[in-house]
């Protein structure tokens, strides 16, 4: 159970456990995730593509630094009690690069990483121009990282973005070594088709649980939560959806102020001081420090 003093909410482990399809929506901020937590979702998915998107305005092409995701990792943790699946990338190396940052992503208080088969720098999964490492070296690197985490509910997501580079049957090949070396969910980026990912699902499903990756405009079809859970998925990632729309409310904003000079014609769709302070639990929290003021110990 999470015990930050926001839930406690069942593992991740315990939840794949379930007969529910788990949907996980992208944060990349302790805001994101505490509006992800108080929405009623159970495990939050942090997004690298996020992170290079808000933090460093760049794409999502091997920007960030392993230490930059961890520092967002902890933060977030701070916050919600929900547990988190944190993007990877490559491990930000070979396998020791992996291991260290698994036990640095453990410590920061994820609750499964993502690792994939690009080579470093990596990019977007839907991007084209990708490159993969060796299936061997993904194998060892799974296997570095399952012998260095403290706990077996720290899980370990083997991804694959062969499709686009190798084609369906090498990434196939690839993901079954994946299982064999450890990996605890599998993620195949990137399927074409709904029979691709029918496929696929009814030849892993019952060894191991499988990851759909929902990318609006991306290479897979955007299907809903109740669709992928009958084709056998058992967690559903919504990456990039809340920057996507972040972004086109930011834009309209922007432009509504720019018009006007002022944000009136736009307050329909804003929170107001009071909301916004209700949104964050800001008197609970006072509350919560004020037993400790110094007149409670005179």
């Amino acid at each position: 159970m999470s015990s930050n003093g926001h839930g406690p909410y069942p593992t991740l482990k315990d939840q794949l456990a379930g007969d529910d399809i788990i949907i996980a929506p992208g944060c990349f901020d302790a805001f994101s995730a505490m509006m992800v937590q108080q929405a009623g979702f159970s495990v939050g998915y942090i997004t690298g593509a996020s992170i290079a998107y808000t933090r460093l305005g760049m794409p999502d092409i091997g920007l960030v630094s392993m230490n930059e995701v961890a520092t967002t990792v902890s933060l977030i943790d701070e916050r919600v009690g929900m547990p988190l699946i944190v993007d990877g990338d490559t491990g930000w190396g070979n396998a020791i690069n992996t291991q260290r940052t698994v036990r640095l992503f453990e410590a920061s208080g994820a609750s499964a990483i993502q690792l994939e088969d690009q080579t470093f720098p990596k990019r977007c999964g839907h991007l084209k121009g990708k490159s993969l490492v060796p299936a061997g070296e993904m194998v060892g690197k799974i296997k570095a990282a399952a012998d260095v985490r403290r706990s077996d509910e720290f899980l370990i997501i083997g991804r694959t973005d062969a499709i686009a580079v190798e084609g369906y049957e090498s990434a196939l090949e690839r993901a079954e070594r994946y299982v064999e070396a450890g990996a605890d969910i599998l993620f195949i980026e990137a399927p074409e088709s709904e029979d691709q990912q029918r496929d696929m699902c009814a030849r892993f499903k019952d060894r191991v649980p499988l990851l759909a990756n929902m990318v609006e405009g991306g290479s897979t079809p955007v299907t809903d939560a109740a669709a992928l859970q009958e084709i056998g998925y058992s967690i559903v990632i919504f990456p990039g959806g809340l920057f996507r729309a972040y972004s086109l409310l930011a834009g309209e904003y922007f432009a509504s102020l720019k018009k006007h000079g002022s944000t009136n014609a736009f307050r329909n769709r804003m929170y107001d001081f009071k909301q916004i302070n209700e949104l964050l639990e800001t008197e609970n929290i006072l509350n919560n420090a004020a037993q400790y003021d110094a007149a409670n110990f005179e």
